[in-house]
């Protein structure tokens, strides 16, 4: 969403994460694939929202663009009384059409040249559009809004359907939280198991049941999530979200000991296969995701633990360190320092996170005295002090990593 992933992004990606030191997350859904402009957006930049009948034109020639001519049927909005049923509209560009279909119209001013290009619509795609509640920016009014799109969830009309979700999609986390105890639990969780839902949904349907399920649902995102029918799942740290909040500590460390700590996955015909990469990267996100829009649910310093586990894996340190060094994680800052000096870690981009995690650390302060003033705390101390030592034995790999450091 603007989460909800946006889902812009919390899920940031290994290139992103490892660049680094510090991250901002977008506000949008870390598990969701929403497009750029949701259709809300696309008409609310319009004068004129129209539906027509396809009359037919003339084709373009060397000379002219050609024309193509509509009759108004129903009037969504027009500024001004600008167009009324029964009017003629005539485009001065050729669009082809069927005489037995319907088109939305729309666009600003009266220039139809700059019109958006006539869309085909059904029935109950015209009645969601010209229906449609118009933006807001206040969070109160942004949840009721979301409510009109609740029903058009997996509706047969695709478009329908793909706006309703990316409403979802694009809408802040924040705002979408007051709506759990509406939203169709036991929809999503059929949608969430059904083969032929979008797998650009799943993620974001996985953490719908978390967010508007029970207890007992648990079992079932358990099993989407233990039992792989895919080497990499789209939407599954979505899922994994979804079952921490619904599990708790409980459920974190199914994960672990599944994703985090095993090499080893059960595939859908429950023969045992290598765990994937991507399967141990979504759990990461799955973290990221309670660290930063439900840290009441699992605490910070539990969260911390379940990132440490990862800290060994050579394909995962660089990224792990980054994220430590983002959730200002001191604690592992004697271990990265050994690491550094491990050869199974000689790594330029494990060491490169390793010295932006002790610059970050050097440069943290403690609170505010009654007089302004900020004591540098210990290990803070101790970071400068190993960052010295680090300059003078590898100041190749120092200065690299001072120059990308994103501050």
């Amino acid at each position: 969403m603007r989460i909800l992933l946006a889902l812009a992004a919390l899920a940031l990606t290994a290139t992103t994460a490892a660049a680094a030191s510090t991250t901002t997350c977008s506000a949008m859904c870390p598990f969701c694939d929403a497009p750029t402009l949701v259709l809300a957006e696309q008409i609310q930049m319009c004068d004129h929202l129209l539906l027509g009948r396809y009359l037919g034109g003339t084709k373009a020639t060397d000379i002219t663009g050609g024309s193509t001519r509509f009759e108004i049927v129903d009037v969504g909005f027009t500024l001004g009384d600008r167009y009324k049923k029964g009017q003629v509209v005539e485009f001065p560009v050729y669009y082809g059409g069927n005489k037995d279909s319907k088109y939305t119209l729309m666009g600003p001013n009266d220039r139809l040249e700059d019109w958006h290009a006539p869309s085909e619509v059904t029935d109950a795609g015209w009645a969601y559009q010209a229906k449609m509640p118009k933006l807001a920016t206040d969070p109160k009014v942004q949840t009721e809004r979301l409510l009109y799109f609740l029903p058009y969830f997996e509706h047969p009309d695709q478009m329908v359907a793909n706006d309703a979700f990316a409403e979802f999609a694009a809408a802040p986390y924040s705002v979408i939280v007051p709506l759990k105890d509406q939203l169709p639990r036991e929809k999503v969780l059929q949608w969430l198991v059904d083969e032929k839902t979008p797998v650009t949904r799943i993620g974001f349907y996985g953490l719908m049941a978390g967010l508007c399920g029970k207890p007992e649902d648990a079992p079932i995102l358990e099993k989407k999530i233990l039992v792989l029918d895919a080497d990499f799942r789209l939407g599954i740290e979505g899922v994994m979200a979804g079952y921490i909040l619904l599990k708790g500590e409980e459920g974190l460390k199914v994960l672990e000991d599944a994703k985090m700590r095993s090499k080893v996955a059960v595939d859908k015909n429950g023969k045992e296969i290598n765990l994937p990469f991507s399967e141990t990267y979504a759990v990461m996100q799955a973290l990221r995701f309670m660290w930063t829009y439900e840290p009441d649910r699992i605490s910070k310093d539990r969260l911390k633990q379940s990132m440490h586990i990862l800290l060994d894996r050579q394909e995962l340190a660089d990224l792990v360190i980054t994220d430590l060094s983002r959730w200002k994680d001191w604690s592992v800052q004697d271990r990265l320092v050994a690491m550094y000096d491990n050869q199974d870690f000689a790594i330029p981009a494990i060491r490169r996170a390793i010295i932006r995690y002790l610059i970050t650390c050097s440069q943290d302060k403690g609170p505010k005295q009654a007089d302004g003033t900020q004591e540098t705390p210990d290990y803070a101390l101790k970071a400068a002090e190993q960052l010295k030592v680090i300059e003078q034995k590898d100041p190749k790999t120092f200065a690299d990593a001072k120059r990308f450091l994103v501050r």
